[in-house]
């Protein structure tokens, strides 16, 4: 049985130039999520619906795998992030964050499928997490980078991204930020981390 690497097909969205900024098109897609607000490294929330999202996430496979006969790999841990005030991002104030904790699935995995996964991971934890989804996202046009090092060293990146290349490309941010962690904290140095940072965008009315 093949297995489908979700990162290669997508390639053009699971990777980006490091330093410099790519505009890339992003299709509707359909991922598994789960919302909340408050420091990541302390809410538990945070903590619990990251392994809540793994575990339907792996039942969805595996049930795919039975009932559809597709295997596919699990895609990596993504987040989309917004505040009141978004200069707390490039400040780090946490506390002000909040957050959508999500992975991504394949087009074949349906609501029914999602329904029998969902199922599956409450007769292991116990009651669903409050918000947990199955649900699309349609960022389109978008501009992405890759930063490596610590979560807490993107605030110049974020800073350089949306006060000099969208101004000078007629770039308006619409969505919320969005991050794809390419490195598992757990084995990883922080200095040595990879992630994402993607904003979707419109183009500006005097640049059209």
């Amino acid at each position: 049985m093949e297995k489908l690497d979700l990162k290669k097909h997508y390639r053009s969205l699971y990777s980006a130039p490091r330093g410099t900024f790519a505009i890339v098109d992003v299709p509707p897609l359909s991922y598994v999520q789960l919302d909340g607000e408050g420091n990541p490294n302390s809410a538990e929330t945070y903590r619990t619906g990251v392994g809540w999202l793994y575990s339907v996430s792996y039942a969805l496979k595996f049930a795919a795998r039975a009932e559809l006969g597709r295997d596919y790999v699990v895609g990596p841990l993504e987040a989309l992030w917004w505040a009141d005030d978004m200069s707390s991002f490039e400040t780090r104030r946490k506390d002000d964050w909040r957050w959508t904790i999500m992975i991504l699935q394949p087009d074949f995995v349906t609501a029914e499928l999602f329904a029998g996964a969902l199922d599956k991971a409450c007769r292991k934890l116990g009651a669903p997490h409050p918000g947990l989804r199955f649900a699309p996202l349609d960022e389109g046009l978008s501009v992405q980078t890759l930063h490596v090092g610590s979560y807490d060293d993107e605030g110049p990146t974020l800073a350089r991204l949306h006060q000099e290349f969208l101004p000078a490309n007629g770039l308006e941010e619409t969505g919320h930020h969005h991050e794809i962690y390419l490195s598992d904290p757990r084995k990883v140095a922080p200095e040595k981390l990879k992630t994402i940072l993607r904003q979707p965008v419109r183009r500006s009315e005097t640049k059209k």
